[in-house]
C-alpha cells in the first residue's frame, strides 16, 4: 500500500485498512441519515355528505325557482318539477339507506349565478335544477348519471321573417348558392336573448365570434323575461334550453304569436349536481335513478312534465341506466 510516495510494509497495511473499515462502518449511517422531523399532522378529512346528513337528519335541495318544467316555485318556498320529483325520490333513498326513522328534507333556492357556489360551500347536498354536465363544470362540482335529453333550443315571433326561421331551423332554399353568405347577413341584423351563466350564452358567444357576428346580445334574468322581450319586440330570437323555452312560450298569454324551431343545436344532457369527490353520495343518487328509469312508473312521470316520450327519448333513459 502506498500513500503519497510512501511504501509501508504489509503488516501494517492490513492494520491500517481495518481501521478504515472500522470507521465508515461507524460514521456512514451518521452521515447517510438525517435527523428525523416530527410526522405534519394531517388535516382532518371532511364529513361526507351522508355523515352529515346523517348528523342532521337533514339534506338540503338546491332548486331553481324560474327552471320550469324542470324546477319552479309557484307558492313561495315549495318547489314543484321533474328534477324536484327526481330528487324527492333520492331524499327517500337516502333515509332508508342512513336507517334514518326521520329526515327533514329542506328546499333551498339558488340563482344561476350561485348555483353551484351553494354547492361548493356545503349551503346544499344536491342540485335539483335543469343543469348540462360539462367539462369546465365538473371542475368545480361533480353530476349524476343524466336526467334529460336537453339541447339549446331557438323562440322567435310566429311573425319573424320566413327566411330567419329557415335559417335557424336548417333549412337550405333550393337554388341558391349563396345561401350560407345571404343567412349570415341576415343574422347580423337580429337582436339576440340569453340567460348569462348558461350554456346557451357559451354557446351563442362562440358562433357570434366563430361567423364574425355583430348581431347585438342582451341578457334576460329568466325564462319569462326573454318572452317578453320577444313579444315587445326588443329582441328578435331567445336561445336557451329548449324544454324551458316550449314550457314558457305554453305558459304565455302570446303563446299563439310565438313560434318554437323545431331543431335542437346542441346535444346536451341533463344532470343532477352535488359536491365533488363523494362517491358514497353519487352511489345513492345514481342508484335512485337508474331503479327509477327502469320501474313502471317514470314513463307517467317523465309525460306529467314532458308529454309522452318517444322511442328515442326511452332508448336514451336505457342507455344511461347503470345496472346493478
Amino acid at each position: 500500500m502506498q500513500y503519497a510516495g510512501l511504501v509501508l510494509p504489509q503488516g501494517k497495511r492490513a492494520w491500517i485498512k481495518a481501521l478504515i473499515i472500522a470507521v465508515f462502518a461507524t460514521v456512514s449511517p451518521a452521515l447517510a441519515q438525517k435527523p428525523a422531523k416530527a410526522a405534519a399532522k394531517a388535516p382532518p378529512a371532511p364529513a361526507g355528505t351522508l355523515d352529515r346528513i346523517r348528523q342532521s337528519a337533514r339534506i338540503r335541495l338546491g332548486y331553481r325557482s324560474d327552471a320550469r318544467p324542470f324546477s319552479f316555485s309557484d307558492t313561495p318556498g315549495q318547489a314543484a318539477g321533474y328534477s324536484v320529483a327526481l330528487c324527492t325520490d333520492v331524499a327517500d333513498a337516502v333515509k332508508s339507506e342512513l336507517g334514518l326513522t326521520t329526515l327533514n328534507v329542506e328546499w333551498v333556492p339558488v340563482t344561476v349565478e350561485g348555483r353551484f357556489a351553494a354547492l361548493q360551500k356545503g349551503d346544499i347536498d344536491l342540485l335539483c335544477g335543469a343543469d348540462t354536465r360539462t367539462l369546465s363544470r365538473m371542475k368545480d362540482v361533480a353530476f349524476s348519471i343524466p336526467i334529460f335529453p336537453g339541447g339549446i333550443g331557438a323562440l322567435l315571433r310566429s311573425d319573424a321573417p320566413r327566411r330567419l326561421k329557415d335559417v335557424l331551423s336548417g333549412q337550405k332554399p333550393a337554388a341558391q348558392p349563396n345561401w350560407r353568405a345571404s343567412s349570415i347577413q341576415l343574422l347580423q341584423t337580429q337582436i339576440f336573448a340569453v340567460i348569462p351563466g348558461t350554456t346557451a350564452e357559451s354557446w351563442l358567444n362562440g358562433k357570434i365570434n366563430e361567423f364574425q357576428l355583430t348581431a347585438k346580445v342582451v341578457t334576460v334574468n329568466s325564462y319569462d323575461a326573454g318572452v317578453q322581450r320577444l313579444v315587445a319586440r326588443e329582441a328578435s330570437v331567445f336561445f336557451g334550453d329548449r324544454a324551458i323555452l316550449l314550457d314558457a312560450a305554453m305558459r304565455s298569454r302570446s303563446a299563439n304569436s310565438l313560434h318554437l324551431v323545431d331543431r335542437l343545436f346542441t346535444s346536451e344532457p341533463v344532470a343532477l349536481a352535488f359536491a365533488r369527490g363523494d362517491a358514497d353520495f353519487r352511489l345513492v343518487v345514481d342508484r335512485t335513478l337508474s331503479r327509477l328509469y327502469a320501474s313502471k312508473d317514470f314513463p307517467a312521470l317523465y309525460a306529467k312534465w314532458f308529454g309522452t316520450a318517444d322511442d328515442n327519448t326511452l332508448a336514451f333513459f336505457r342507455w344511461n341506466t347503470v345496472p346493478e
